[in-house]
């Protein structure tokens, strides 16, 4: 990656959708060459994707979670992220360090919808000795990391 990649990948990850050709006109290189860069940074898994990013509020999901999961044993890790995988609400998984030994951020359409997935199917999953909840208020930061 040179200087001009990086000028790319921010401008992109400000707004993905920025036309080629107002892209070439901020960068200053043809909109041929820009196309050949984005192709390759996407050769290289620069690019993990794209996605269209769904408002959850808009869409009924209100209530927004972290939820720290306390294994009974190291080992139960995979079989407890596949059981956690098959949660729809569940948008994030991560196997961490610390107290918990995972952590999800977790959707949900009211306090009553997180209570009965922790309940019923999170607390369910075997090896799962205790969950942590927490609440998220309102985000303040919503962002692609700049490089």
């Amino acid at each position: 990656m040179d200087s001009i990649d990086i000028k790319i990948i921010n401008f992109l990850r400000k707004n993905a959708k920025i036309p080629i050709a107002e892209l070439s006109e901020q960068i200053g290189i043809s909109g041929a060459a820009i196309h050949k860069r984005i192709k390759k940074l996407e050769n290289k898994n620069i690019f993990v994707g794209s996605q269209i990013n769904i408002d959850p509020k808009k869409v009924g999901f209100t209530t927004l979670a972290f939820v720290g999961i306390y294994l009974e044993k190291a080992i139960d890790v995979n079989f407890a992220i596949d059981k956690l995988n098959a949660i729809e609400e569940i948008t994030e998984c991560h196997y961490t360090t610390g107290d918990w030994s995972i952590l999800i951020k977790i959707y949900c359409k009211d306090n009553q919808h997180l209570m009965k997935l922790l309940n019923e199917r999170i607390q369910a999953i075997k090896g799962v000795s205790r969950t942590e909840t927490f609440i998220s208020l309102d985000q303040q930061i919503s962002r692609q990391i700049k490089i």
